[in-house]
């Protein structure tokens, strides 16, 4: 079966950021007195879409230093994407995703050399389980290359992320998007979701990093 190869699409209109302003907390407060960056990836997994986004903080100004997606293949709809996942005949289809997805995030790992990455924790939709099950593989393949690159890890949940980033827990996409443009002086509306989702993650954890 062949597997259309994995494109790296950056984000593309951005601003050049302002000292916009982190929520002060202990670690936020002791990086502005050192002067200390914090370099921060966050990771929205999906197997036929990985979003990321990497922020630096510095002295209580956030940069957006980069942001894209992994992309596998055209779009699916949910329907087709949970059929096809739970054919016995897409594990090859399935494993070489996989390959592809651990050798182009390591190349992004490398480039970007974070000093923290955050994941968006595991979630499970009653309707569809098989997405999560997937979504499952592709999380294992970013967290054991994070860990074999030696870099600090962390897992938050979509939850927390959103309500971090819009003050709803429950937000919908377009909010968050709206959030993520607004936190970082967008231009634009950061497109695909995937890719906001991510940066709303990275901007999560840079909120949650301890002295």
């Amino acid at each position: 079966m062949t597997v259309t190869p994995v494109q790296v699409v950056p984000f593309g209109k951005r601003v050049k950021p302002a000292a916009l302003s982190v929520p002060r907390d202990r670690a936020a407060a002791h990086r502005a007195a050192t002067d200390a960056p914090l370099r921060v990836l966050g990771i929205d997994p999906g197997l036929r879409i990985t979003g990321y986004g990497c922020i630096e903080i510095r002295g209580g100004a956030t940069t957006l230093i980069e942001a894209g997606v992994f992309r596998f293949g055209r779009a699916l709809s949910r329907g087709e994407r949970d059929d096809a996942e739970t054919r016995a005949d897409d594990v090859h289809a399935v494993s070489s995703r996989l390959v592809e997805l651990d050798r182009d995030f390591r190349v992004v790992l490398e480039r970007l050399r974070p000093e923290l990455v955050a994941v968006e924790a595991l979630f499970a939709h009653y309707k569809h389980p098989a997405t999560a099950i997937v979504m499952g593989h592709a999380r294992g393949v970013l967290l054991l290359a994070i860990r074999q690159m030696g870099m600090q890890l962390m897992e938050l949940k979509p939850t927390m992320v959103k309500k971090s980033i819009s003050g709803n827990g429950l937000a919908k996409k377009a909010q968050v998007q709206a959030a993520v443009k607004s936190f970082l002086g967008l231009e634009e509306l950061p497109e695909p979701a995937d890719m906001a989702d991510a940066l709303a993650v990275a901007i999560c954890a840079s909120r949650r990093t301890p002295c």
